[in-house]
């Protein structure tokens, strides 16, 4: 089972769960001992606790009695293992450049994910080739037909909840240029220096991985997409899956955060005005979230969890110095992301 730092970390994940492969190349970058537990929480490994929220990736911590705690969300996880396992840190020391690492994060966790569940479920073509791996990445030995027949049930879930992200007819033209746009940033920042934020990978890197492992990989038309725009985001993909014999480099400094002003830029352009209108819709209590994002209307049902986002983003931004402020609006200027920093 999971003990403390030094010996092996345990935890529940699926292949098609982009915050499982996040989290699981984030641990053969830190080079933490880990066991990952293949699978979902439809069949929960005997002798482990179940999570409040039945989330993947799911991990178990040991606690003071010798029980285990069933932990999710990726974002704080990581923060925990930094704690406990020093050595090839995921966040940067320098608290400006660690701002927007988490606020890139944040972006590929919550906005990213939208394009994701989009291209999966909203062409057909993509929802046919998903469905049955759903099945077999989670059970490889069910029988062909008994995994048609639960193919077809999740599919069918799955294609009824896209109104749950905001994928519809009006807004999948918003979505689809979105991720065009940010695999061509990202082919950019990756010829130039390695990584987001550098030479060296973040939580930020392992969290856009975590996603371009579904986009630009297992989903047919965002996957086309990518080979046709920045096939070196589709490579990149292949070699962030383990880096745990990456060494060297380092992040930006103060003064090279230019560099990633494009791919901030695309943050502000469809995930602020998200992440605000959310916000305002939860602070309501309204059902539903109506705003304007890219000139076009999107609808969606409000999330409590991404109205914690942007209070998260407000207070990391409130913790930093009056000078690193100076500096985290000097490097959002511009790029619409400065609009997050304003209290509501």
């Amino acid at each position: 089972m999971a003990t403390q730092s030094g010996a092996r970390l345990e935890f529940l994940g699926a292949p098609g769960s982009p915050y499982t492969r996040k989290m699981l190349a984030l641990l053969r970058y830190r080079r933490i001992p880990h066991a990952i537990r293949w699978g979902g929480h439809q069949d929960p490994p005997a002798g482990y606790p179940t999570p409040k929220v039945k989330l993947l990736p799911t991990f178990f911590f040991p606690h003071a009695d010798g029980g285990l705690d069933a932990v999710v969300d990726s974002t704080p996880i990581i923060r925990r293992l930094e704690g406990e396992h020093p050595g090839r840190a995921a966040l940067p020391e320098d608290p400006v450049i660690r701002f927007l690492n988490a606020l890139i994060e944040d972006y590929a966790d919550e906005w990213l994910t939208k394009a994701m569940f989009h291209f999966r479920w909203a062409h057909a073509a993509d929802a046919a080739n998903a469905a049955p791996l759903l099945v077999f990445w989670s059970r490889p030995q069910m029988p062909e037909s008994e995994a048609r027949a639960w193919a077809d049930a999740v599919g069918k879930r799955q294609i009824d909840r896209l109104y749950v992200v905001g994928s519809n007819a009006t807004t999948a033209e918003t979505i689809e240029a979105s991720y065009a746009r940010l695999v061509a940033i990202l082919d950019q920042l990756i010829a130039a220096q390695g990584f987001v934020l550098g030479a060296r990978p973040s939580s930020a890197d392992f969290a856009l991985y975590g996603q371009l492992t579904q986009l630009a990989i297992v989903e047919p038309t965002s996957a086309a997409i990518t080979a046709r725009i920045a096939p070196r985001v589709r490579a990149w993909t292949d070699r962030v899956e383990d880096l745990s014999g990456h060494e060297g480099g380092a992040w930006l400094a103060r003064d090279e955060i230019g560099a990633v002003k494009p791919l901030l830029g695309e943050i502000g352009r469809v995930y602020a005005p998200f992440l605000i209108a959310n916000a305002k819709a939860a602070a309501a209590g309204a059902d539903v979230v109506e705003t304007e994002i890219d000139a076009r209307a999107w609808t969606q049902p409000t999330f409590a969890y991404q109205a914690k986002c942007l209070a998260w983003i407000r207070e990391d931004f409130a913790a930093l110095s009056a000078a690193d402020q100076t500096a985290v609006r000097a490097a959002l200027a511009g790029t619409g992301c400065d609009a997050l920093l304003e209290a509501a």
